[in-house]
């Protein structure tokens, strides 16, 4: 259960909000005169953060989507007509649907180019519309509206759809986001009679999107990307927080330039990965952190020197039984030529990995965190000097 709930955490926070805004709906109080300009304020706020923020963080699905809901809730005050309706709730699907199946080139720059050129023809188009107001975008059986006509419930779905699978497997804060922004403008396109409601949805799909934007950014800054480990920027911020027992450890790949001069960088960044997977898994309270290179950080902060060991030898262990399995140079890369060769010839080899470890605690000698660190450094190289492949204090 608790695997389950840590693999669902990525959607908390869209949940959270979607499900916030329908509670806010199903209670249904009017806002005071007073604040009664939120109503439309409100989207337009959240809608161009969001825009300004994918632009600036070069993201561009988000900005493809965050722009075509401003557009969309625009288009809607300005010009309440049935045709109007129908063009916004097939526009902003089949852009979201492009957005998913093309590759992320960005949102500045040549990339964008296109999307912003498509962005501005739909907008001039969607101007032609509400002055033509033409029968045909909303007469039709599959056509009618509102609430969403079928043809527009099945770009919805197929963009929803699209969505999704780009959050697999890794789940991370902007494709997620992305996907609950989408299931935001059906909730809007749905209630899009009644004002209040296609705002509220509306403002919701754009802080779905702020906030996922955000996230990422936060991860990016203080996350690994090769590791998935925390980085050495989270690392200093934890040191700070430090009380007066913990103990620090440095682990240093063995003969990592070997691996990547033998066997190319792309062995070297899978015996990383491998490393920083066996650490993340260190027990004793330990938390691993990529340092930098090939060095990693392990901070006990509630352990003495002893603790600390004991778990930094299982996880030095584990990682010199472990044998990984490396793709031969001869190895075709696409899967059907591989699997026509498969048992033909060996095309895997096993590699054998090794770490060096250096162990440290505060003392008179060291009394800050970055002597700690110091200290568990030339620990590390006293490890690295009596034949690596060991733990040293």
């Amino acid at each position: 259960m608790i695997e389950g709930l840590s693999t669902a955490r990525p959607l908390w926070v869209p949940g959270g909000i979607l499900g916030l805004a329908a509670v806010l709906l199903w209670l249904g109080q009017p806002l005071p005169l007073s604040l009664s300009g939120l109503r439309s304020a409100g989207p337009y706020f959240t809608l161009a953060a969001a825009v300004a923020l994918a632009w600036g963080f070069n993201r561009g699905r988000a900005f493809v989507l965050a722009a075509s809901l401003l557009g969309a809730f625009t288009a809607w005050q300005f010009w309440h007509h049935k045709a109007v309706y129908t063009a916004i709730v097939l526009l902003v699907p089949l852009n979201a649907l492009a957005a998913m199946l093309y590759d992320d080139r960005g949102a500045r720059y040549r990339a964008a180019y296109a999307w912003i050129g498509l962005l501005a023809a739909e907008m001039f188009a969607l101007i032609w519309v509400a002055a033509a107001q033409n029968r045909w975008l909303y007469e039709p059986w599959f056509l009618h509206s509102p609430p969403t006509p079928l043809l527009g419930r099945l770009l919805g779905a197929a963009a929803f759809a699209a969505a999704v699978w780009r959050t697999w497997p890794e789940f991370r804060p902007i494709p997620v986001g992305n996907a609950a922004a989408i299931a935001a403008f059906f909730l809007a396109a749905e209630w899009a009679s009644s004002p209040g409601a296609y705002a509220l949805f509306m403002a919701a799909g754009g802080v779905v999107l702020v906030v996922a934007l955000l996230q990422e950014s936060h991860q990016l800054a203080f996350r690994d990307q090769l590791t998935g480990l925390p980085g050495r920027r989270a690392l200093d911020e934890r040191l700070r927080s430090l009380g007066e027992r913990y103990a620090i450890g440095m682990v240093d790949v063995d003969h990592f330039k070997q691996f990547n001069d033998t066997h190319g960088h792309d062995v070297g960044d899978q015996v990383l990965r491998l490393v920083g997977g066996r650490l993340e898994q260190v027990g004793g309270g330990g938390i691993a952190y990529r340092y930098g290179g090939e060095e990693f950080s392990v901070l006990f902060p509630d352990a003495d020197m002893n603790e600390a060991q004991a778990a930094l030898e299982a996880i030095r262990s584990s990682i010199e039984r472990y044998e990984m399995a490396v793709r031969g140079a001869d190895r075709p890369k696409a899967a059907e030529e591989g699997a026509k060769r498969r048992g033909a010839a060996p095309v895997e080899k096993g590699l054998s990995v090794t770490v060096s470890i250096g162990l440290a605690e505060p003392s008179e000698k060291h009394r800050t965190p970055r002597e700690v660190i110091k200290a568990a450094d030339e620990a590390l190289y006293r490890a690295k000097k009596a034949g690596r492949n060991r733990v040293s204090r």
